[in-house]
């Protein structure tokens, strides 16, 4: 497990430098939209303290951020430095400044007290962790009773034409982006953990027995995004 969870870390330093620009591009910029609704879903209000898992450079974060307000705070968690940085340099000129804090950490292993947080999200991290039971146990231990998670990702659609759609997209437009870059391996990977990724029902049967009293998995861009919202 040690050895996966080094060799994802790499896989995200790596990235890190174009991570945005190709999430825009080979999204049409509707990565965004997606983050507003996982945000909207997570029901964070003015003054809420929250945390963003697998956080990366930021994107989440921030929407949360001006969620909450400046009365509020929100804790950008992720494993990668090289993403963390990036996170860091974004929002160091915004006025007025938002009320993140960035913290390196596994989150399988949250550096919180329990009953902390009123609401968390995670865009694109629940699929990369090596344990997906402990982190859910992890989150549901941070949160009070009563929060909030929505967790968004890839997922492979039920529809055969949507299955065969999102073949095409990572082999012939994802991969081949990233091969300008030289990330072509790093990319590469995205296919196979699909494969590996419990699907909707099998997520929110793992949120179940982590001991979230409900949870409803939402797909979205024709099955090929999904979006978790569990509560305590």
């Amino acid at each position: 497990m040690t050895d996966r969870k080094s060799e994802i870390q790499a896989i995200f330093n790596n990235i890190a430098p174009v991570y945005d620009n190709l999430n825009d591009w080979l999204s049409l910029g509707q990565h965004r939209v997606w983050k507003l609704m996982t945000v909207k879903w997570s029901q964070a209000k003015t003054g809420d303290t929250c945390i963003d898992l697998c956080c990366g450079s930021g994107d989440l974060t921030q929407i949360l951020a001006r969620q909450i307000g400046n009365t509020g705070q929100v804790f950008g968690v992720d494993f990668s430095a090289g993403l963390l940085a990036i996170a860091k340099q974004r929002v160091q000129n915004h006025y007025p400044p938002l009320a993140i804090d960035w913290v390196e950490a596994d989150v399988l292993q949250l550096p919180f007290p329990d009953n902390y947080f009123d609401c968390a999200t995670m865009g694109y991290g629940l699929r990369n962790v090596t344990d997906i039971p402990i982190c859910l146990r992890e989150l549901y231990r941070i949160l009070k009773p009563g929060a909030t998670a929505a967790i968004l990702d890839f997922h492979r659609p039920d529809n055969p034409v949507m299955q065969n759609f999102q073949q095409w997209y990572l082999k012939n437009l994802v991969v081949t982006a990233a091969e300008q870059f030289g990330l072509t391996e790093e990319y590469a990977y995205i296919s196979p953990s699909l494969d590996k990724f419990p699907q909707g029902q099998q997520q929110v049967n793992l949120a179940q027995q982590a001991g979230f009293s409900t949870a409803t998995h939402y797909p979205i861009a024709g099955g090929i995004m999904g979006v978790l919202r569990i509560t305590k």
